[in-house]
């Protein structure tokens, strides 16, 4: 059974940073990847950022050069690292783990709230 619990969330203001960490627990096989998706209020959830296996990242456009994830895979965690918060970036981020052959994983969400 593998498990999600992701922590770092909180308040903060216009032009803040704050940094998620995303704990992988259970026995993970074929690990694919590692993301972060956000879901803001009365909006569908969203893809923010990914780290694959082999270290390759990609990210949603509308955080290019102010998110940076990071991974650890011997530890099984993941991170995102976010600076220049904006009050858009208000959301739940929820961690994604996607392995071979097996449904997403995903954690329960830790909220961020970036107030103007």
């Amino acid at each position: 059974q593998v498990q999600l619990v992701e922590s770092g969330g909180g308040l903060v203001q216009a032009g803040g940073s704050l940094r998620l960490s995303c704990a992988a627990s259970g026995s993970i096989f074929g690990l694919n990847r590692m993301a972060w998706y956000r879901q803001a209020l009365g909006k569908q959830r969203e893809f923010v950022a990914y780290i694959t296996s082999g270290g390759y990242t990609n990210y949603a456009d509308s955080v290019k050069g102010r998110f940076t994830i990071s991974g650890d895979k011997v530890k099984k965690l993941v991170y995102l690292q976010m600076n220049s918060l904006q009050p858009e970036d208000t959301a739940v981020y929820y961690c994604n783990l996607r392995a071979q052959g097996r449904p997403d994983y995903w954690g329960q969400g830790t909220q961020v709230t970036v107030s103007s």
